[in-house]
């Protein structure tokens, strides 16, 4: 085997007993969680926004983002329930490029995976302790997700991971909901597929054991755009495609019918800013169709505290490392906008 065993890591129950949530934590967590399944089951009509950085590079200026939007929350709490971002693992396309906090908690040093899965458990436990709010990270590596089972509201599984079986069968074990992104092929029937793999139970293997899950009822699917063979981005959120999701998950008969559109990714071509667009377009089109209006329960918004991206290293506070994102002050009339037309 061409591979070099570095360091033998902590299972999750140790990092989590030197790292454990308090009760006022935990009563937190569980009225969230309670919140959110209403929202998915169609019995509370509000609308979830998963927004925040691309990437959680940096402590401070991700809390300082999540405060500022708690602040926010406040504002538009009739209409939006807000469920940050942290997204401490990122898949990267060809293998190479910063692969986010788990692997390296300062992006200026060298990876170092212990101090990573340290760092995101604080990273999202100061977030609940200190803003009330628990959040949303990628399930990049199924086996990681029990070092954050406990503190985590939503998890995505993204367009390169969701058609691995160990991913479905995961998902398939959690009890919050779950996103499933369509491949970057744009092909809907592979999202469906996971999204029905993972509402279904399952017997398998994880972390060296023999386990049997559930079945989750809030798997659901999220919209991202997709990418021709000339790697060209096209959008899948419009009018006719909602419809046509729409249309599958009746066919499908699938379990608390649900939709999150992606605003980024291909969805935007990477435009950053046309975000602002996108989530308005849709909102009209949900005040024209009832069926989109039940389908659509919200939108996964990339931003940050400044406009667009950085390269690592150049030191400018609160601005993305990885894709470009919406800055504060376009964030929050954004956010403020959609509770108007909401």
């Amino acid at each position: 085997m061409n591979m070099k065993f570095t360091e033998k890591l902590p299972i999750p129950q140790v990092i989590k007993e030197q790292y454990p949530l308090t009760k006022d934590l935990q009563k937190i967590k569980a009225d969230r969680d309670a919140e959110i399944r209403k929202i998915f089951e169609g019995k509370e009509d509000k609308l979830v926004l998963v927004i925040g950085p691309c990437s959680a590079d940096n402590e401070d200026s991700v809390l300082d983002y999540i405060s500022r939007l708690a602040k926010l929350q406040e504002k538009v709490s009739d209409k939006i329930f807000i469920i940050p971002r942290i997204y401490t693992n990122k898949p990267r396309t060809t293998g190479d490029g910063y692969k986010g906090m788990l692997h390296q908690p300062d992006p200026n040093l060298a990876p170092n995976l212990l101090k990573g899965i340290v760092s995101i458990r604080e990273l999202h436990m100061r977030a609940l302790k200190e803003t009330g709010f628990s959040c949303a990270d990628e399930m990049l590596y199924p086996d990681n997700y029990r070092y954050l089972n406990d503190i985590l509201a939503y998890v995505a599984i993204g367009a390169r991971s969701v058609e691995n079986q160990e991913h479905r069968l995961t998902a398939s074990g959690l009890d919050i909901p779950v996103g499933m992104k369509n491949p970057t092929s744009g092909d809907i029937s592979v999202m469906m597929n996971s999204i029905t793999a993972a509402q279904h139970s399952h017997e398998f293997i994880y972390r060296g054991w023999a386990v049997s899950s559930a079945g989750n009822p809030y798997a659901h699917a999220i919209l991202r755009g997709y990418v021709d063979e000339k790697g060209h981005s096209y959008p899948n959120y419009h009018y006719e495609d909602l419809i046509s999701l729409s249309d599958v998950y009746a066919e499908k008969k699938l379990m608390n019918p649900a939709l999150i559109v992606d605003t980024n990714h291909a969805n935007s071509g990477k435009k950053f800013e046309e975000q602002i667009r996108i989530a308005k377009e849709v909102i009209m089109n949900c005040k024209y169709s009832a069926d989109i209006k039940k389908l659509v329960k919200g939108f996964m918004i990339e931003s940050y505290i400044e406009d667009g991206s950085q390269k690592i290293g150049e030191g400018i506070y609160g601005k993305s490392i990885t894709d470009p994102c919406l800055g504060w002050n376009k964030t929050e009339r954004l956010v403020l906008d959609l509770a108007d037309m909401y």
